[in-house]
């Protein structure tokens, strides 16, 4: 009797033990076992092509933000305009796993072999700026349209300020060798050419995106051109960088002629003090969702879009909207800044 119950004992016992063996569960690897919370969870690779640039430096600083508080594991790097390098920060994110890829690419052809591995991948691609083939969604503005809006901005300032017999002269700050900030500085040519009134001249372009670059540019232009007075360009660098050249040129702020402006887009803090101060060159801003945090906010929803599966097949161009900024909105979008 005894044995029979020994027997029994040791039956439930090995039927227990393999239950259990059934029941654990081995370690893994990888985002296989990432909790499902309904918030985040998801890994982002960013690329961008300058982060010296201060708006990209403002917005990405938003958005990481964003992206923490929403439980998001993302990496944000810049390929300081070298597209070798993007192409190889685009490899590691492939490697490392990446739920979405975004790029905003330095050579959008440079980049398009890669982005479409990271496609075959199963990785979801969004691209910043270009109208790209290898992505899942492009999130764009119509750099030649926005170009436009920047020329007429300026054109409004030229018409004020000069007459066929004073011409303007103008000096257009852009960087021809990156296609959207190609396309945008020659929408502002063309919105200048429409909007003026036979009151202008084109003295110089320089070439440049970062402040001191062209600072120092400006400086060079002011020397051979002193009568230089109205400045229009592509982005937050022109218009920092021109209007400090400006301001040492004339001596400090509440020196500015009224006749000296500068008209760019993008939208920092910087350009914002200065326009909002209004003793300094900083005339006007083409900007586009408003303050960093509005612009960081509509990406990130952008990638939930994206990330929550839906279908951009029709059309995978997202277009951004612009808007002017002026002192009707300038407080409120310095909030969010």
């Amino acid at each position: 009797m005894k044995k029979k119950v020994l027997a029994a004992i040791l039956c439930v016992a090995m039927v227990a033990s393999m239950m259990i063996g059934c029941t654990t569960k081995s370690p893994t690897s990888g985002g296989d076992d990432k909790k499902d919370d309904g918030k985040g969870g998801k890994k982002i690779g960013i690329t961008i092509q300058n982060y010296e640039n201060a708006y990209w430096a403002g917005v990405m600083s938003k958005l990481e933000q964003i992206l923490k508080d929403e439980g998001y594991d993302a990496t944000i790097v810049g390929c300081e305009e070298n597209s070798a390098k993007q192409i190889e920060q685009i490899e590691n994110f492939i490697t490392s796993g990446c739920d979405l890829i975004m790029v905003h690419p330095n050579d959008a052809d440079a980049v398009e072999e890669v982005c479409g591995r990271a496609l075959d991948e199963g990785i979801k691609v969004m691209c910043w700026d270009n109208p790209m083939e290898n992505t899942t969604a492009n999130w764009v503005l119509d750099n030649t349209e926005l170009g436009k809006e920047i020329g007429k901005t300026a054109a409004a300032f030229i018409n004020e300020h000069y007459t066929a017999d004073n011409k303007a002269q103008v000096c257009v700050m852009g960087k021809p060798d990156t296609q959207v900030l190609l396309e945008r500085q020659n929408g502002i040519e063309a919105g200048l050419k429409e909007n003026c009134k036979d009151n202008y001249e084109i003295v110089a372009t320089i070439d440049g995106v970062v402040n001191n670059e062209v600072q120092s540019k400006a400086e060079s232009v002011l020397q051979a051109n002193p009568d230089c007075k109205v400045w229009v360009g592509v982005g937050a660098g022109a218009m920092i960088g021109s209007n400090t050249a400006l301001l040492a040129k004339y001596g400090g702020a509440g020196k500015i002629p009224e006749d000296c402006g500068v008209i760019t887009t993008d939208v920092t803090s910087e350009q914002l003090d200065s326009l909002e101060a209004g003793d300094e060159a900083v005339r006007a801003i083409v900007g586009f969702e408003g303050s960093n945090t509005d612009t960081a906010q509509a990406c990130f929803e952008m990638f939930k879009r994206i990330l929550d599966g839906e279908d951009f097949s029709a059309d995978k161009n997202v277009y951004r909207p612009t808007m002017e900024i002026n002192a009707d909105n300038i407080a409120e979008i310095q909030k969010g800044m």
